[in-house]
Formats: structure tokens, sequence, C-alpha cells
């Protein structure tokens, strides 16, 4: 007997149990980027290994560590996306999609990291995720934020989410501050981490996002960003805290919050949860105004953020928010007797024509003991049974099996207009 083949390390398969989460998962952000008149945008997931070492960075870890890069047989070095707003800006640059335009757009689907797998991070992961276009005043920065609001009211967990805020400022006030704290840094470089002394000089804002004690404690007398802030983004800043402020959305600003990718500008911003553990961020994103010229197309204005979907999953798992969901079945059809076959499937066509209705048909024969067997797994609600005596005069016998309805016979012809409130009942 050959050995079994084993599922990638960290790329996992969703088993029939959890696609129903994750489908009223990806319906809720359907519906809600919906309700804003946001556009959906689907990009490779194969890309240019260049698209990503531009646009993410060099010295990032996603690069240097994390991507799973490789030659072609035309020796073309290509990558798995590891995030989509690379992705998603070149297709616009491709396409013409955004020089002197705007666009909101919206993307779902799989991404991956070579990182160690753990509880919510996997190295092929899912993202959602939002991009606007062409706008670069601080109501679009609101907007995709009042989006990830209403996001969570529709999954039910907005008492279980807390945002926090921060501005990065310009490009070139970002670059005058890092020099400040890297200087900073440089004084006290005995007192960082392995991990800080490795980013001092490559990518020093993470410093600030630095889990070590000793290295947060130190950061407390560290230069301030807001300090090195000019007008403008004083008030675009400001703008934007009073937009939510009027939308009652409620924030904590954080003057150590950070992303983890080079491109970002002025707003930055996190959802989290206390109800995950370590694995706190639920959606993060920003402003990332230079990434469109960085890959090639004209100076484009951009803000957006990403969400992922295993997370998000987790975290409803968690809070018991599927506990409620609807059964896979509503009706399940069982045939018993000679000739009664091809009625009960032409009966389960009709409901499914003029119905909603989630109907099965029961398969393979079998006596009236294994069909109510399958019935009941099935997790449907009512059992349709066809047998001789039905067949013969012309009605259905519906037979609950949640709750405590009582079996009855229901004529073929009004089958349709009753079996919804049966279901239900």
């Amino acid at each position: 007997m050959s050995k079994q083949i084993q599922a990638i390390r960290g790329m996992n398969d969703c088993l029939p149990g959890e696609t129903a989460k994750w489908q009223w998962v990806e319906a809720a952000l359907r519906d809600t980027v919906a309700s804003y008149g946001y556009q959906e945008i689907r990009t490779p997931i194969v890309e240019m290994t260049g698209l990503f070492k531009r646009a993410i960075g060099e010295v990032t870890d996603i690069v240097e560590k994390e991507m799973y890069t490789f030659e072609d047989r035309n020796g073309d070095s290509l990558t798995l996306r590891p995030e989509g707003t690379a992705s998603t800006v070149r297709a616009g640059n491709q396409h013409g999609l955004l020089y002197n335009q705007e666009q909101r757009l919206w993307y779902m689907g799989p991404m991956f990291r070579h990182e160690r797998p753990q509880k919510g991070r996997y190295r092929q992961f899912h993202q959602f995720g939002v991009e606007v276009y062409g706008i670069g005043s601080a109501d679009a920065d609101a907007e995709v934020l009042m989006m990830s609001a209403q996001l969570w009211k529709r999954l039910g967990i907005d008492s279980q989410v807390r945002l926090e805020l921060n501005t990065l400022g310009s490009s070139d006030e970002r670059a005058a501050y890092r020099d400040a704290l890297v200087a900073f840094l440089e004084q006290h470089k005995e007192a960082l981490d392995e991990d800080s002394q490795r980013r001092m000089y490559s990518n020093p804002l993470r410093v600030l996002d630095s889990k070590d004690p000793q290295v947060q404690a130190l950061l407390s007398d560290a230069p301030a960003l807001m300090d090195h802030l000019g007008d403008d983004s004083r008030q675009h800043f400001d703008l934007l805290c009073e937009l939510l402020d009027t939308a009652g959305i409620q924030y904590t600003v954080n003057p150590r919050l950070v992303r983890g990718l080079d491109y970002y500008n002025h707003t930055v911003f996190e959802w989290i949860t206390d109800s995950l553990g370590s694995q706190g961020t639920v959606l993060a994103g920003g402003r990332y105004d230079g990434l469109v010229g960085q890959l090639g197309g004209k100076d484009t204005p951009a803000v957006g953020f990403a969400s992922g979907i295993e997370r998000l999953v987790l975290l409803l798992d968690t809070l018991g928010k599927f506990d409620a969901l609807p059964a896979a079945v509503d009706c399940y059809v069982c045939a018993m007797g000679s000739g009664t076959m091809s009625s009960a499937m032409a009966l389960a066509e009709q409901l499914r024509s003029d119905t909603t209705l989630k109907v099965m048909s029961h398969c393979g024969g079998g006596n009236f003991k294994k069909q109510m067997k399958r019935a009941d797994k099935s997790g449907a609600a009512v059992a349709l049974i066809i047998g001789e005596d039905e067949l013969q005069q012309g009605v259905v016998t519906v037979k609950p099996l949640r709750g405590e309805g009582e079996q009855r016979q229901v004529s073929r012809e009004e089958l349709s207009q009753l079996l919804p409130s049966l279901v239900n009942a």
C-alpha cells in the first residue's frame, strides 16, 4: 500500500463542516462593500518577484524571509503573492484604471507567506481587502474606517474589537523622524533586543512596534513622530478624527502604531480584539499615496485595509457566532417502494425551481430506517416521503425531523406554497 500524501504544512484544507462558516463571513464581507458601492477586482496569485520587492521593500521580513519565490521554465523569477495591494496597483497601472480617476475596489483570495504556522496564521491564508484610489483627503480614510466598523456590526462583534489610530506624516516628515529615531536608538543600542537591533537601520519604525517590555520602556523617552509633522499632516489627521467622532466611532490614538510595509504614509490603523490572545489584530491598513508611482504609474493617492479571513472565522467561532447558522439542507426527499424514485426526484427538482429551499434527494436506495437516518444526518428540518400510497393519492408525507411538529400529508400542488412555513415552524 503506497504512503498517503499529506497537505503542505501551514496550507490547510477547509472541510464541509467549516465551509459554511467561511461562506457566511464572505457573504457579510461582500454585502458590506456592496452597500458602499465598491467593485471587485481579481488578480493572479502569481506575480513577477520584482513587484513585491519594489512595493514592500527589500529589507522587510516578508521579502527577505517569507516569500514563496521560484524560477519558471523561462528563467523568470515569480512569487506567490504575499499580500493584495501590490497586485491591485499593478493591475490598475497596467489597465489604465488609476491616473486622474477615482476607484473604489475590493478583493478576496489566497495569499502566501513562509512563516511558522500557528493558530490564526498560516502559510496559505486568505485576505479580504479594500482599496481607494484617486482621493487624497481624510474623508476617504474615514470612509474605509466607517466601512470596517459597519462590517463588525454585520458580524455581530462590534463590542469585541477596538480601533487604534496613528499618523506617519508625509514621506519627507517620516524620513526626518526616521533619522531622529535612529540617532536615539544608537545611544541605547545595548538595551535593544536582537530583532530591534537588526531593524534599527533597515526599518527603524518597526522598533516602535517591538513586543519586548524593556524596549517599550526605553521608547517612552524616544522622539515622537507627532513632533515632526507639518501643518498639512496635522490637519489631515485632525479632520479624520473629527469625522470619526461625528460618526460615533470610538478610537485610541496610539503613537507607537506603525505598519510593517514600507509604502504607508499619513493614516495607519488597526482593529484589535482581546479574544484571540497574541493574534489580536483582525484588520489593518492605512494610506499609501506613493505606492502607485513607486510601481511605475503616475502619482495617485490611495488608502485601504486588509483582513485575514482565517482570523475572522476563528474570532467568530471563539465567540459562538456560528451556533445559529442555518443547516445546509432544508428538506430531504425519500422514495419508498417500487416506481417511486423518478417521482421523488421530479418533486425535488420542482421544489428547487419553485422555492429557495435547499433540497437533497436520497440516492442509493435502502429501507425506511436507513433513509430516515440519512435524512436526520443531513440536518434537514423535514423529510418528504413518497411511497407507493402517496404516489397513488398524489400527496407527499411531510415528516418533521426537528422540534415537535406533527407528521402530515400535503398535496403535491400545495407543497411548494406550504413547505417554507413548515420548514421554519
